[in-house]
C-alpha cells in the first residue's frame, strides 16, 4: 500500500534520523511504532541480466514522496551513500528490478543493497543491507565437480611425479595460493593481463603457470583440488589488498584483506574473478573445486592479522571479503564450493590475540543470515590439544569434553560440531546442513610411530563415519624441520622422503585392504576401532594431558 500522508512539524524533521530505530509509520490511518528498520529485503537474486529484489514492510514508513530508493553500496560504504539503482512506489510488499551490469564499471554483483526513503529532504535508511545470493546464475562455467571421496592430504608437489600421491589413493589435495605471488604490477615483465569491471589487472605468468601445471597434475591423477587464498605481503603490487588495520603491524603469515578502500576492493573482485575463470576446468589450466578464504581466521594474530581486538570489527571485515570471494568465484564457475576457516579452539584461547572459534563462527553466521543467506561451507581444523598430543583417541579430559562448552573440538568430540551445524540457523538456503571440510588435521610421530599410525586411522575412520563431512585433509605429506622443533613431526614421510608406518596405514584406508589398517589400529589402541567409533566411545585421561 502507499504511505498515508500527514503533516509533519519541524521537530519531526529534526529527528528524522531516529527513524532508523523507531520509525513512525501509518497503517490504516493509525500511527504505530515499528521496532528497528521497518522494511526488509527478503530476496535479492539475479535473473538474466537483471537483479530482482523483494521488499517487505512491517509498516510503510512515511516519506516526502511515497517512494522507496534502492541504493547499491560498495562493501566499505554504510547508509544511503552509494548509487541509487532504482526507485519504486512504497508499499508493504514490493518487487523492484535493476540491471546487474556484470563485468562493467557499474557492476552490482558484489555490492550490498539497502532501502531508503526521503524524509524532510534527507535520505533515511529503512532496511538492513542485503547481497545477491545466487551469483551462479550468470556463471559462464558449470563444470562437473571431481568428487571422489574424503581422503585427502596437504601434498608435496614432487609426489605427483613420483607417483606417491596416486599410490596413497588420496582423492583430494589442499594447497595454498598467495596473492602477493600471483599478482603483478602494470608494466612488469612476464604478466598476464585480465580486464574486469572496466580496468585491467596483471598476474605473474611464471607463478600462474606454476599453479596451472600443479593443479593439472593433481587433476590428471583423479584428485579434487581445494585452494586456500592467503596474502602474506611483501609485494608492492598487492599492497592495496592489505586491510588498513593490517598495515605496518606485526609480521604474520597472512593479512586481512582490504574491504575499506575502493582500489583494494576492485582489485580483490578482479583477483577472484580471474581465479574462478582460470581454474574452472574449462580453460585448459586445471580445475579447482573448492576455495577457502584464509586460514584459521579466528586466530587474528597468527593467521589473519588485523590491529583490532574487537570481534565484531574483525568478523565484519572478513564477511565483506567473503561476500566478494563467494560472489565473484561463483559468478565464473557455478559449481565451486566456498569455505571459511576456523581452528579447534572452540571454547578456550591458547593465544590472547585470537578469538574463540565458536564466537567467530556464530558472528559470521549472524551477518550472513542478516544480509542474505548463501551456501557457504565450514573448513574446520580438529587438531589435538595440545597440538603435539599424539593420542587422537584418548585426549586430555581437561580439554576434550562431550558438551558444547568444551574447550577444544578434536576428532574425539567432532560430533559436537556436527550437531551444532545442524541447528536451523546454520542451515544453507535449501535447508540442508552445510558442507564441512576437515581441511587440516595432523598427528605427530615425535612420541612414536605407533601412536601416529593409530591416530591417522582413528581420525580418518571417524570422519568417514560422518555423512556431513566432505573432506579429511591430513597435514602433511612430509615432515617440516621448523615444525619438528615444536615436537610436530606431522608428516607421513620423513625429511629424507622415507615412508613412516603412518604412510602405509593411510594407504590402506578407504581401500579393499582397510581391514588390515583397522586391525593394526585396534591392536595399538587396545580396543576394536570400529566399535569405538560406532558406539562413540570417548576415552580421556587425567592431568593436563602433556606428554613427557
Amino acid at each position: 500500500m502507499k504511505a498515508c500522508k500527514r503533516e509533519i512539524g519541524k521537530t519531526w524533521k529534526v529527528f528524522a534520523a531516529f527513524a532508523l530505530l523507531t520509525m513512525s509509520v501509518m497503517v490504516c490511518g493509525k500511527s504505530v511504532q515499528a521496532a528497528g528498520r521497518p522494511v526488509s529485503i527478503s530476496s535479492c537474486q539475479i535473473a538474466g541480466g537483471t537483479v530482482n529484489c523483494t521488499l517487505k514492510a512491517s509498516g510503510v514508513p512515511y516519506s516526502d514522496d511515497g517512494k522507496y530508493y534502492i541504493y547499491a553500496d560498495e562493501v566499505f560504504q554504510d547508509g544511503p551513500v552509494g548509487t541509487v539503482v532504482a526507485s519504486v512506489d512504497a508499499g508493504a510488499s514490493v518487487t523492484v528490478s535493476f540491471p546487474l551490469n556484470y563485468n562493467t564499471p557499474d557492476s552490482n554483483l558484489s555490492r550490498k543493497f539497502l532501502v531508503a526513503v526521503k524524509s524532510g529532504g534527507q535520505m533515511i535508511q529503512v532496511s538492513d543491507e542485503h547481497y545477491i545470493t545466487n551469483p551462479e546464475a550468470v556463471a559462464a562455467f558449470t563444470t562437473g565437480r571431481m568428487t571422489r571421496g574424503i581422503k585427502g592430504i596437504l601434498p608435496e608437489v614432487t609426489a605427483i611425479a613420483s607417483g606417491e600421491l596416486k599410490e596413497l589413493g588420496v582423492q583430494q589435495v589442499v594447497y595454498n595460493i598467495y596473492l602477493d605471488e600471483i599478482c603483478a604490477a602494470p608494466g612488469e615483465a612476464g604478466t598476464i593481463p585480465f580486464a574486469y569491471n572496466g580496468q585491467t589487472y596483471y598476474f605473474s605468468n611464471g607463478r600462474i603457470t606454476h599453479y596451472d601445471q600443479m593443479v593439472k597434475g593433481f587433476n590428471n591423477q583423479g584428485m579434487q583440488v581445494t585452494m586456500v587464498l592467503l596474502h602474506k605481503g611483501g609485494n608492492p603490487a598487492t599492497d592495496d589488498l592489505i586491510h588498513p588495520l593490517a598495515r605496518g603491524g606485526a609480521e604474520c603469515p597472512s593479512y586481512a584483506l582490504n574491504v575499506e578502500e575502493s582500489g583494494g576492493v576492485e582489485h580483490l573482485k578482479a583477483v577472484c574473478a580471474f581465479l574462478g575463470q582460470r581454474y574452472s576446468g574449462a580453460t585448459g589450466n586445471g580445475q579447482i573445486d573448492n576455495w577457502i578464504l584464509g586460514n584459521e581466521v579466528n586466530a587474528r594474530t597468527s593467521w589473519w592479522y588485523m590491529n583490532s581486538g574487537n570481534l565484531d570489527v574483525n568478523v565484519s571485515a572478513y564477511v565483506k571479503a567473503f561476500r566478494i570471494f563467494y560472489n565473484e568465484l561463483k559468478a565464473m564457475n557455478a559449481n565451486v564450493w566456498v569455505y571459511n576457516s576456523i581452528d579447534q579452539e572452540w571454547g578456550r584461547k591458547s593465544n590472547p590475540g585470537s578469538f574463540l572459534a565458536k564466537d567467530y563462527l556464530d558472528q559470521f553466521n549472524y551477518y550472513i543470515n542478516r544480509e542474505g543467506n548463501i551456501d557457504w561451507g565450514l573448513s574446520y581444523h580438529p587438531y589435538n590439544s595440545p597440538l603435539y598430543d599424539p593420542y587422537a583417541w584418548n585426549g586430555p579430559a581437561v580439554w576434550v569434553k562431550q558438551s558444547v562448552s568444551t574447550p577444544y573440538i578434536t576428532m574425539q568430540n567432532i560430533d559436537i560440531l556436527i550437531d551444532y551445524m545442524h541447528q536451523g540457523k546454520f542451515l544453507n538456503p535449501a535447508g540442508q546442513v552445510r558442507s564441512i571440510s576437515l581441511a587440516e588435521i595432523g598427528y605427530t610421530s615425535y612420541f612414536g610411530d605407533e601412536k601416529q599410525e593409530a591416530s591417522v586411522a582413528y581420525g580418518y575412520l571417524k570422519a568417514a563415519s560422518l555423512p556431513d563431512v566432505d573432506a579429511f585433509m591430513l597435514f602433511r605429506f612430509k615432515d617440516d624441520a621448523h615444525e619438528m622443533e615444536s615436537k610436530l613431526s606431522l608428516g607421513i614421510t620423513n625429511l629424507d622422503g622415507s615412508h613412516k608406518p603412518a604412510y602405509n596405514i593411510y594407504k590402506q584406508l578407504g581401500t579393499a585392504n582397510e581391514g588390515a589398517a583397522k586391525a593394526r589400529a585396534s591392536e595399538i589402541i587396545g580396543m576394536d576401532i570400529d566399535q569405538m567409533i560406532r558406539d562413540n566411545i570417548v576415552w580421556t585421561r587425567g592431568g593436563d594431558g602433556v606428554v613427557q
